[in-house]
C-alpha cells in the first residue's frame, strides 16, 4: 500500500469541505421561488376557511328560522317567553360562528313570512359580508379589498373562493 503524503492528503481533505457560494445562491433562489409561490396560495387557503364559518352560521340560523317558523307558522316574536332564533334580545354569543356574527334585518320586528339573514365578518374576515332569504336567495355584500381576486360583490351566491364567477 502507497502512502500518501502529508501534502496530498491536505490538499484533498481541503476539496470536500462545505459549499461553494454558487450552490449556496441556487439553494437561496429555490427557496424564494417555493416561497413566492406557496404564501399566496397559503393565504387564499387560510381565508377560505374564515368564510366557512360565515357560511355555515347563516345554513344553521336559516334552519333553525325554519323550525321556529314551523312550531310557530310565523317568523315573528310569539310572546316573550318564545323568540325567534336570530331576534334582537337573545345573547350574541348564539349568533356568533367563528369570526362572523349572524343578524337579522329588522330583528324587533321580524315580518310574519319573511326574514333577511346577514353574517358580517370581524377580525381576519372584517368587510367580508353574506345574506341569506327565507326562499334561500344568498348573496354577497362584501368583500375585503385586500383579498385580491375575490370578487367583491354577488347577488345570486356566496363567493367562497378566489377567483370564483358570480
Amino acid at each position: 500500500m502507497k502512502q500518501q503524503t502529508a501534502r496530498n492528503r491536505l490538499t484533498s481533505r481541503d476539496q470536500s469541505r462545505g459549499f461553494t457560494l454558487i450552490e449556496i445562491m441556487i439553494t437561496v433562489a429555490i427557496i424564494g421561488v417555493l416561497a413566492a409561490i406557496a404564501i399566496p396560495s397559503y393565504q387564499d387557503y387560510v381565508r377560505r376557511g374564515y368564510v366557512v364559518d360565515g357560511t355555515n352560521g347563516l345554513s344553521t340560523m336559516r334552519a333553525d328560522m325554519e323550525r321556529y317558523f314551523q312550531d310557530n307558522r310565523t317568523y315573528e316574536k310569539v310572546s316573550a317567553t318564545v323568540l325567534p332564533p336570530c331576534h334582537a334580545d337573545l345573547d350574541e354569543s348564539k349568533r356568533k360562528f367563528g369570526n362572523f356574527v349572524v343578524s337579522c334585518a329588522g330583528a324587533a320586528g321580524l315580518k310574519p313570512t319573511q326574514f333577511t339573514l346577514t353574517a358580517t365578518g370581524s377580525g381576519p374576515a372584517n368587510g367580508v359580508i353574506y345574506t341569506i332569504t327565507e326562499l334561500n336567495v344568498r348573496a354577497t355584500t362584501g368583500m375585503p379589498s385586500a383579498w385580491s381576486g375575490w370578487t367583491t360583490s354577488c347577488t345570486t351566491s356566496w363567493i367562497v373562493k378566489k377567483g370564483q364567477a358570480c
